[in-house]
């Protein structure tokens, strides 16, 4: 596999609803960076990979769900760049494994299953002992990549758009879906004086990631680490969208989603990126922009969850 990471393509969305709300309405394709790692992911890991490599650690251990991107897109890196790779997964060994868990182990990556209480002391340090006397000295990366590194990454991801757009202030949103609160943290820090980061949580009750946010970006501003914007981040987040949480999808998302890649020719994923284009279609229809307004939609890939969501999907549909 490669190692070329190509720059994201800026696609603009020909959408009636944009038109009529006076919006233009832009999608950076994170997804097309790379085959296997792409979107927000590649950004999370960049610096952590890179701090690996510097400190001559040799194996990379991190945190997933038995569906998660970022147990997926790290063991793909760890093959690519030459790390060895341990993948703690949430719960019980179930087999055969998932789409996600094969290709993961497909890439080298030795799967570690942890019973849910203990998986919850994951960012406690007598866990991080107990993995570092069973496997060694290993680079331990958060679930989500969700640590100083993975914010540094994600201060890069709107300069992606810039070179295409042409100008810095070319756009007054950028909208993204929201999970542990890294990228939209790191999306906040990059932008300039009048832009906005709009974050949809794909959680229930996901207001409490308002605290979570505004601690990324206090600790990052204290760490020292470059950032790129003097202005103040600005950000909110919109709660509404999540389709009754985490993994949760219905026949609405479904459609809209199928609708979405007929008319515009951009796949989404159901978990992440389906709900934030939702709702942000949702919006423009209520008037909740201004018109002359610009968005960019930044299109955090994970399509490769599709495969495992539709097949549980049809399980279901079965009973």
């Amino acid at each position: 596999m490669s190692l070329t990471f190509f720059p994201p393509p800026l696609q603009q969305i020909n959408s009636e609803i944009a038109r009529n709300a006076g919006v233009d309405l832009y999608v950076l394709r994170l997804d097309l960076m790379h085959p296997l790692v792409n979107g927000n992911k590649w950004f999370k890991l960049k610096y952590n990979l890179l701090e690996a490599k510097e400190k001559n650690f040799t194996t990379l251990l991190t945190f997933g769900g038995a569906y998660s991107n970022h147990i997926y897109a790290t063991a793909a890196a760890g093959n690519l760049f030459g790390f060895r790779t341990i993948g703690v997964i949430r719960g019980e060994e179930r087999l055969p494994l998932n789409p996600t868990l094969s290709f993961a182990v497909q890439q080298g990556m030795q799967l570690v299953y942890l019973n849910r209480e203990m998986y919850r002391q994951r960012n406690t340090p007598a866990l991080e002992e107990y993995l570092r006397q069973r496997f060694g000295e290993v680079f331990i990366i958060p679930e989500g990549g969700s640590n100083l590194n993975g914010i540094r990454g994600c201060t890069e991801i709107i300069d992606r758009a810039m070179p295409t757009a042409g100008y810095a202030y070319a756009f007054d949103h950028i909208c993204v879906a929201c999970g542990t609160a890294t990228t939209i943290a790191g999306i906040a820090l990059s932008l300039h004086e009048g832009q906005r980061a709009i974050a949809f949580p794909v959680l229930k009750n996901g207001a409490f990631l308002a605290q979570e946010i505004e601690s990324l970006l206090t600790n990052y501003l204290t760490s020292g680490l470059p950032t790129p914007s003097t202005s103040p981040p600005s950000w909110e987040l919109i709660c509404d969208y999540h389709f009754g949480g985490y993994a949760k999808v219905n026949d609405e998302l479904l459609l809209f989603s199928q609708q979405f890649m007929e008319e515009h020719g951009v796949p989404l994923d159901y978990v992440y990126t389906a709900k934030m284009f939702y709702g942000v279609m949702d919006l423009l229809k209520q008037g909740f922009f201004s018109k002359g307004d610009s968005l960019l939609l930044v299109h955090t890939g994970g399509l490769q969850g599709n495969v495992g969501m539709e097949e549980r999907l049809q399980r279901f549909s079965k009973i």
